[in-house]
């Protein structure tokens, strides 16, 4: 009786091994096939990145790949860019924080980032990766503009798993959902693979038009602090095919690094760009002279360039970043952020950038209200 209950018990195991494998190999999950030792497993001791297959479609139902690139005191930018993709990612989607950093950064980003885990059940993994460049001129593209920003060009040949990207300079912050900029990747028509802001909206204040010594594009070139970008169509265009020659041919005439890379590249390719509004990279050249933005809905994302989050030249980009770098995940989001904002910002305001709190914190009092988290857990 005894073995007859033990063959029992071995066939509905075998059974139900069979019916899983069955269910792994029909979905056409399989490792990535990188080195170990330039990937880390992402956080919280979940396996090992997985593999997706792409004709180029974006399947239904994926997670969203924000990638970021982090070196030298760009470690707490970086974090503090996810902690605000976190922070207002009100629909809960799944989000998947790729980061490409020095050796000395990994440990760093790795015990934050467990600890976040914990702090917002589990809503997102990660990955880090170790910066990697072409070996010829190596030491040239990893000094190109500022340390390691050329690495965003190489996105396509180091993250083979993965169909498409956000790719956000680390000196960014989310104020509206993750999900919002994401959902313009079904925007893209056939032959598009890459989305970015313009650099200007205004011809007088326009660098390229009047001063590039190379070409770019459109009439005001296109800023790449914030690119979406269907990686699977960038390999198909063979891209880094066409990126390589740019540098050789204009690497004297590079102002901007790789962000005029880019210009030229789509210069020549423009059907392969599509522009989103500035709303989704919103600077300071955008306010503080003359409003030039219209941002009808609100200010999506902030990019600090030239260090406007650190300094207190134009008041509220230090002071949205600071009190998004203070908030404390499961505390209310109204109370410790938007009214923390609207206490702290000094009105009358020499400031034009100060003037548009309004628009600052549109998307956010949109959709947070008073003592909302306390009503949430109760």
């Amino acid at each position: 009786m005894k073995a007859y209950k033990y063959l029992l018990l071995l066939a509905v195991t075998s059974f139900l091994l069979l019916c899983y494998y069955i269910y792994r190999v029909g979905n056409g999950t399989s490792f990535a096939g990188q080195d170990s030792a330039d990937q880390t497993p992402v956080g919280g001791g979940n396996k090992l990145v997985e593999q997706r297959k792409s004709s180029g479609a974006l399947p239904n139902g994926t997670e969203i790949s924000v990638v970021v690139v982090a070196c030298n005191e760009r470690h707490n930018e970086a974090l503090n860019m996810i902690k605000s993709a976190i922070m207002f990612n009100r629909n809960l989607a799944p989000l998947r924080f790729v980061i490409i950093a020095e050796e000395k950064l990994k440990i760093n980003f790795m015990e934050k980032l467990n600890d976040w885990q914990e702090l917002s059940d589990r809503i997102f993994t990660y990955e880090i990766h170790s910066l990697t460049f072409p070996r010829a001129n190596q030491d040239e593209w990893r000094k190109l503009f500022k340390p390691c920003a050329a690495q965003r060009l190489f996105l396509p040949s180091l993250l083979t798993h993965l169909d498409a990207v956000l790719y956000v300079d680390s000196d960014t912050v989310f104020l509206s959902p993750v999900q919002e900029i994401w959902s313009m990747l079904h925007s893209f028509n056939a032959s598009q693979f890459a989305g970015m802001a313009p650099e200007h909206e205004d011809k007088n204040a326009g660098w390229y038009n009047r001063f590039a010594r190379h070409p770019y594009y459109g009439e005001l070139g296109v800023n790449s602090g914030v690119m979406l970008m269907n990686l699977t169509r960038m390999r198909e265009f063979r891209w880094e095919e066409h990126i390589l020659p740019i540098f050789r041919e204009y690497r004297l005439q590079l102002v901007w690094g790789d962000q005029d890379i880019l210009n030229v590249l789509f210069h020549y390719h423009p059907d392969r760009l599509f522009v989103f509004p500035c709303d989704w990279n919103y600077r300071a050249d955008h306010c503080m002279y003359m409003s030039v933005c219209e941002a009808p809905d609100g200010v999506k994302m902030i990019h600090g360039n030239r260090g406007y989050f650190h300094s207190r030249a134009q008041p509220i980009f230090n002071l949205i970043y600071t009190t998004i770098e203070e908030y404390t995940f499961r505390t209310d989001v109204y109370s410790n952020f938007i009214r923390t904002i609207e206490e702290s910002l000094v009105l009358p305001s020499n400031s034009n950038c100060d003037k548009l709190l309004d628009k600052f914190l549109q998307d956010p009092r949109k959709y947070f209200k008073e003592n909302q988290y306390d009503e949430m857990t109760q």
